[in-house]
């Protein structure tokens, strides 16, 4: 028992050495590769403390063999732009003034609801409130807003096709119906429901409609009352 818990005390203080050694963005916001090496250091530092028959000296090794490769990384990382794209990614604009870009949502595994929902987060509910939308390479999200977003943003909008699909629930909200939308993406050049990439009303009957790789359109559909 005593063996154990010095060899804790061990492994414990060589962790936190190394973990300051890496500087304090390893304990907030971090890249890739440093969770990675996180990970590691923590696996790692199980091993020794637990089997007394493994030598301390083979976990210790272990772990600051880990804090040399995150060192490397680091010079790479911070030294050449090309190495550091590779290595920590670059950050994706998803919202643009043309619109969602559907392109970089497929390539960062996100669909449209995830962008609605972390715009939502943000304090943003309405698509056309938001200048610039964007996924930093270590996952944080942004947006910039438009100068007069408050105004866009008067009633909840609600998704009422998503990536060519229709959302029912949503559809019953606004006492429409599927045939009702239907003609109004026939109104604005698209009598193919799987080209829609996102469809969105609020209470105002202010849609939000965009074509998979065009530009979003702002519709006003006279509902003659306002719903929610």
């Amino acid at each position: 028992m005593g063996l154990i818990f010095i060899r804790t005390v061990i492994v414990f203080v060589a962790l936190l050495i190394v973990m300051r050694l890496m500087g304090k963005r390893q304990i907030g916001e971090m890249q890739p590769y440093e969770l990675v090496i996180t990970l590691l250091i923590s696996e790692l530092a199980c091993i020794p403390m637990g089997d007394p028959s493994i030598p301390l000296l083979y976990g210790l090794v272990a772990i600051f063999t880990v804090y040399l490769l995150h060192q490397i990384i680091c010079v790479l990382d911070l030294n050449f732009n090309k190495a550091k794209a590779v290595i920590s990614g670059v950050p994706s604009v998803l919202l643009n003034k043309n619109g969602i870009d559907d392109y970089e949502l497929k390539k960062n595994n996100l669909d449209v609801s995830d962008l609605i929902e972390s715009l939502r987060v943000e304090g943003y509910f309405a698509l056309d409130a938001v200048e610039y939308a964007l996924y930093e390479s270590e996952g944080a999200f942004s947006a910039l807003p438009k100068k007069n977003f408050q105004d866009l943003q008067k009633s909840l909008p609600v998704v009422i096709i998503d990536e060519g699909k229709f959302d029912d629930k949503n559809i019953a909200m606004t006492e429409k119906s599927r045939e009702y939308y239907l003609n109004v993406l026939k109104q604005n050049g698209c009598k193919d429901l799987k080209k829609v990439l996102v469809l969105t009303v609020d209470g105002n009957g202010k849609a939000y409609l965009q074509q998979k790789g065009k530009k979003y359109k702002v519709l006003n559909l006279d509902w003659g009352k306002t719903l929610w």
